[in-house]
């Protein structure tokens, strides 16, 4: 089986130029990927069961992993939810589908997203895992829009080795990931 071709694109070049970049003097102190989550929170689930079924196969569509469904840990009154209801559904993904995954997001399902400026910089946690939430699955071409009931958003996660938040973005731009550009305007 071939290497994705992120992964191949970060043994081959990214791996030497981040420990040139940041003189890092081991190779294993360079910053690598580790996992993504992906993340859909449910909370009409309580009312309509169904919802779970379909947000579950349009995760397996855009992961090609099938999700598992996460339930309230414990009750909360104020939003009706009872201990082991349903609330969402998340997949983790590891290795040659987390390459691909980043792929597919960074070079189609960005592109589509309406008015895409690039990504804030700030969602980074400080310890070089970054956030990222969609407000629309559409965005992969694998949701079919006809069978599909409505928009839902996720939450991306994607954890790193990185010890700082400064490596991690280098990381990622590597990859091609767009972030916004920062404009300084002079005092003048």
């Amino acid at each position: 089986m071939n290497q994705p071709r992120l992964k191949e694109l970060y043994n081959k070049n990214v791996k030497a130029e981040l420990r040139e970049k940041f003189n890092f003097k081991n190779i294993h102190q360079v910053p690598s990927l580790t996992k993504i989550v992906v993340n859909i929170g449910l909370g009409e689930a309580k009312e309509n069961i169904k919802v779970l079924d379909i947000a579950a196969e349009e995760l397996a569509a855009i992961t090609g992993q099938k999700p598992l469904i996460c339930r309230a840990k414990k009750s909360v009154s104020n939003f009706k939810i009872r201990q082991g209801m349903p609330i969402g559904v998340k997949v983790t993904l590891r290795n040659a589908m987390m390459y691909e995954f980043l792929d597919r997001l960074i070079n189609i399902a960005m592109p589509r997203i309406r008015d895409f400026r690039g990504i804030e910089s700030d969602s980074f946690d400080g310890k070089g895992n970054f956030n990222l939430g969609l407000t629309e699955q559409y965005v992969f071409p694998e949701i079919n829009v006809e069978k599909s009931d409505k928009a839902r958003g996720m939450n991306i996660t994607i954890v790193t080795t990185a010890e700082k938040d400064e490596h991690a973005k280098v990381l990622l731009e590597s990859f091609g990931m767009p972030f916004k550009k920062v404009i300084v305007k002079s005092g003048k």
